[in-house]
């Protein structure tokens, strides 16, 4: 049993490497792009909360960070957390195609 710990501490360094590489990078990556999307978001742009409703941007309030946004049934206040980044990019391409 001489050097046992020494024999598996490239191991655990793999497995640090490989954690950090495939878990924490794409995170931090992500909460980047969801900050600047909340952080660009103006009046009129097009979304889609992460319940799914479908709205505009209609007022930012950048004190309590939320907005009002208009939907066909009337306007609602929302979290600017409950706005869907992947679903809202999906529906400005979509309307930039047609």
């Amino acid at each position: 049993m001489q050097g046992g710990f020494t024999e598996q501490l490239p191991f655990l360094l793999l497995m640090l490497v490989v954690f950090f590489f495939f878990i924490i990078l794409p995170q931090t990556r992500r909460q980047k792009k969801e900050k600047t999307f909340m952080n660009n978001l103006k009046k009129g742009d097009r979304i889609i909360t992460k319940s799914g409703i479908h709205a505009k941007v209609v007022e930012l309030n950048d004190k309590d960070n939320t907005c009002v946004i208009e939907t066909q049934a009337g306007k609602l206040k929302v979290e600017r957390s409950s706005i869907s980044l992947e679903m809202s990019a999906k529906l400005t391409k979509n309307l930039s195609k047609k």
